[in-house]
């Protein structure tokens, strides 16, 4: 019997679509999964007829698997990735390639591949993105670990990967130990601020300009034709159009309120937190799944808390170009935090990341997918050191076009009582950015004040560190530590 090239283990709609996304291609693909009756269902079923091996136990899979063996775990992140890691290590030889497909911490991935490399094997964290469609049609795939397994990966990892119009597959070598994760972490960053920036769009129009789903699906599909184009603005139009079964009312409006998240939106903030570095729209887009939960709360004070009733007078087509507008230029920001968190990254963590490379990865196949991108890979193109997209020519030159309708939109949003914390976030960000002075100095005197913690002045060199005795009570001792 052959042996298969890869085995997969995990049979929930990612691994299944992933191993007949591998055997389309001409690759035999063995599969377990804990509940062993699923492994029998799969083969009765949708791998009826195919190159797909069927294992009832770890050592089986083992065993069918060609060296060096390559086992892929689309497992739940978190602790079931180490138990399942501990069930191979005695079945696997030096060499043989442990791959992590779940949405793990990059974290954990660091500390997994020095674990695995400690045993003499070799260990990948990679990010896959798409969903059920995309892992089944061709998902972005962001893989990083041991430098030495790639080349027994990706042969298989490029020919299941999505692909652009030329042909280049939207997967490559990202970096060592936790890089693929960090990056695949980033990207669902990106996209909470994405799907955020959308539903405040689909809000202001329902609810300032009074829009039914509808019209705004019509609208929604005609920005997926211009610099807006890509999958989520593309589904946003289909959803809008949904009409309900059961009720024949408009889908988005049988759809409780509350959204949840799977914790990768939340770790990107807190990795921008740990390095010290602003990343306010994705937070903001954390904090707003956390407001959508609270349901009770929010119908219990929407009886008791004032605010203004929307009304806008203005001509309506005007103010939806507006909010195009503002739309596209919070895009920019937001993809501009993402890509500054992962610079700062890499300089914490000691990868060499392709900024631009890392951008050609998310043009096809995942769920960040947009036109938009061409022109990130471009910016790095000109400037691979560059500091912020914020920075680069296009993206400048974009937010100058579409400034005065994002301040207006965001503007307009509070006078009417409406929440924008998105676009309002990525607003306040392209200030921060932009200002050379900040109100940092009043922060830092405080400091000083109550806790001696110093600060720099404006006319001595950066690095030089002064205290005042604020009150004629104090001392010269001033505190030991100062973090800018």
């Amino acid at each position: 019997m052959r042996k298969a090239d890869i085995g997969i283990v995990g049979l929930a709609v990612m691994g299944e679509n992933l191993i007949l996304n591998m055997e389309s291609k001409g690759f035999t693909v063995a599969c377990y999964n804990r509940t062993v009756s699923k492994v029998d269902d799969f083969l009765a079923g949708r791998a009826r007829e195919k190159k797909i091996i069927g294992a009832h136990s770890v050592e089986e899979l083992v065993e069918v698997l060609a060296k060096p063996r390559k086992v892929m775990l689309m497992i739940k992140a978190g602790r079931p990735v180490d138990d399942f890691i501990e069930q191979l290590l005695p079945h696997l030889e030096q060499g043989d390639i442990i791959i992590d497909g779940g949405n793990s911490f990059f974290g954990d991935t660091i500390r997994r591949t020095r674990y695995v490399e400690d045993k003499g094997l070799l260990y990948i964290g990679t990010g896959v993105s798409g969903g059920e469609e995309g892992a089944l049609r061709g998902p972005s795939i962001m893989p990083g670990g041991s430098p030495e397994a790639w080349s027994h990966v990706k042969p298989i990892f490029q020919a299941i990967a999505a692909k652009v119009a030329d042909g280049t597959p939207c997967c490559d070598w990202v970096g060592r130990d936790g890089a693929g994760h960090y990056v695949k972490m980033v990207h669902n960053g990106i996209e909470y601020g994405d799907m955020q920036m959308i539903a405040e769009s689909y809000f202001l129009m329902k609810h300032l300009l009074g829009m039914t789903p509808v019209e705004m699906h019509e609208v929604f599909d005609e920005w997926n034709e211009g610099e807006l184009n890509s999958y989520l603005i593309e589904i946003t139009a289909e959803i809008l159009a949904q009409v309900d079964d059961e009720t024949g009312k408009p889908m988005v409006d049988v759809i409780l309120d509350t959204a949840g998240q799977k914790g990768t939106g939340k770790w990107t903030s807190q990795s921008a937190l740990d390095m010290g570095t602003p990343a306010p729209t994705v937070a903001e887009a954390v904090f707003a799944r956390f407001m959508s939960a609270i349901k009770e709360e929010r119908v219990a004070a929407s009886k008791e808390l004032e605010g203004p009733v929307p009304a806008y007078e203005g001509e309506r087509a005007a103010m939806i170009e507006e909010i195009r507008q503002a739309l596209y230029a919070s895009k920019i920001c937001s993809y501009a935090q993402g890509f500054q968190l992962m610079r700062a990254a890499a300089g914490e963590y000691g990868w060499n990341l392709d900024f631009g490379g890392i951008a050609l990865l998310w043009r096809e196949g995942c769920i960040i997918r947009a036109q938009f991108l061409e022109r990130i890979k471009e910016a790095y193109d000109q400037d691979p050191d560059l500091a912020n997209l914020l920075l680069a020519p296009y993206f400048r030159q974009a937010i100058d076009r579409s400034q005065k309708a994002w301040r207006r939109v965001v503007a307009v949003a509070v006078e009417n009582g409406i929440p924008v914390p998105a676009f309002s976030s990525a607003l306040a960000y392209y200030d921060g950015y932009r200002n050379a002075r900040l109100p940092a100095n009043i922060l830092q005197a405080q400091r000083d004040y109550f806790g001696a913690h110093t600060y720099e002045r404006v006319d001595k060199p950066r690095g030089e560190f002064f205290h005042t005795d604020w009150t004629g009570r104090g001392g010269a001792t001033s505190a030991t530590t100062y973090t800018a």
